[in-house]
């Protein structure tokens, strides 16, 4: 049961502004439902960017924006934290020869961890963002959860999994109904000159998808350098540039020669090794998954047949899941046929339909 509104009379909203098209809107939407609005502009590093705008302009086109829908901004600095939550976690992870996905603990952490506090401390009811997903309650458990949002292509509740009860209790997400479409010519018609900002990267600080040449930037003495890539059986292929240069599934840029094409399948930083195969090896049917968040239920008592995404652009899969008496934190994941290419460190999120019924991180592939 998708959640309504009762009133929104005297109630405060801050909007989380990044300058861009959909938190124009999702401020703008919020404003029309009768809420009293405020933007804040987070500021984040310097090599961090929604888009194709700098810092400074994304800033005032954040400032701009709340001038035009004639509503307070701020601004929260945010730099520090962000370094320590995300950008250093996402090189710890590389380093340990796993594939994170730092938007999921900046969502936990930094968007719905500390800026969600900050607003509750400044007076706000809610916390709303610019992410398509949709808010919804269960009847009977009376649980909120959080369902796939009606643009699919856009939907956004892959990275949102890790939300809690309190939290979801304190958040707003406007755009769940609306496609991108929608909302860009909404944005047009307020006639806001951020409508045709080009769609904001997938991560924010690797505007350019060059994630080892960030890495190799920021990593300093604890780069390993290089190291061998090996086969299942410890042989010898070649070399490679640093175990962060590679993701589970990569297949060009490997530097091999080899009759038929090889694929990365482990990464093993104790010896400084990558290991690959042939694309039959890329195949698994079982993962363990750690940290896990439960969202539609409680926790997990017994098997429980769902839909597994292991990443943000995964098509879902049929799993059955698996709870392990000896450790109430992990479950085992059992897909219904082979899938390809499953990457420890990345998370991987129950489904029951459309709607999230947890998710957990991927620890390693049986």
């Amino acid at each position: 049961m998708a959640i309504t509104t009762q009133t929104a009379k005297n109630q405060r909203v801050l909007v989380a502004l990044s300058g861009g098209v959909d938190s124009a809107a999702a401020a703008y939407l919020l404003l029309r439902q009768g809420y009293e609005v405020a933007g804040v502009y987070l500021k984040l590093p310097s090599f961090v960017s929604y888009g194709s705008s700098s810092k400074e302009e994304e800033a005032d086109d954040a400032r701009k924006i709340c001038q035009h829908l004639g509503i307070s901004f701020y601004t929260l600095d945010l730099e520090q934290e962000f370094q320590s939550v995300v950008v250093d976690y996402f090189c710890r992870e590389y380093l340990a020869g796993r594939t994170p996905n730092p938007c999921i603990p900046c969502n936990l952490r930094i968007k719905f961890g500390t800026l969600l506090k900050e607003a509750r401390s400044m007076g706000f009811d809610f916390l709303a963002t610019g992410h398509y997903v949709l808010l919804a309650q269960d009847q009977e458990s009376k649980r909120l959860y959080l369902q796939r949002a009606r643009d699919r292509r856009k939907d956004q509740s892959y990275f949102l999994y890790t939300l809690t009860q309190e939290q979801l209790r304190q958040i707003l997400f406007p755009l769940g109904t609306y496609t991108k479409e929608e909302v860009r010519a909404m944005v047009r018609e307020l006639g806001l000159p951020v409508h045709n900002k080009p769609e904001s990267q997938e991560i924010c600080f690797l505007p350019q998808g060059d994630y080892a040449a960030f890495l190799r930037s920021h990593l300093g003495h604890q780069d390993q350098g290089c190291g061998p890539i090996l086969n299942r059986w410890g042989k010898v292929l070649g070399s490679h540039k640093g175990i962060y240069s590679y993701t589970i599934g990569q297949r060009r840029g490997l530097g091999l020669y080899h009759p038929t094409p090889l694929y990365v399948l482990s990464i093993d930083p104790e010896q400084n090794a990558v290991i690959v195969g042939e694309e039959p090896e890329t195949y698994r049917r079982e993962l363990i998954a750690f940290n896990l968040r439960w969202m539609l239920i409680d926790s997990i008592q017994g098997p429980i047949k769902a839909l597994a995404q292991i990443r943000y652009r995964h098509q879902p899969r049929p799993v059955i899941i698996f709870p392990i008496e000896e450790n109430k934190d992990a479950v085992l994941v059992r897909f219904k046929d082979p899938e390809r290419s499953i990457a420890p460190g990345q998370s991987v999120v129950f489904y029951q339909d459309d709607k999230v019924l947890g998710g957990g991180v991927i620890d390693r592939v049986l």
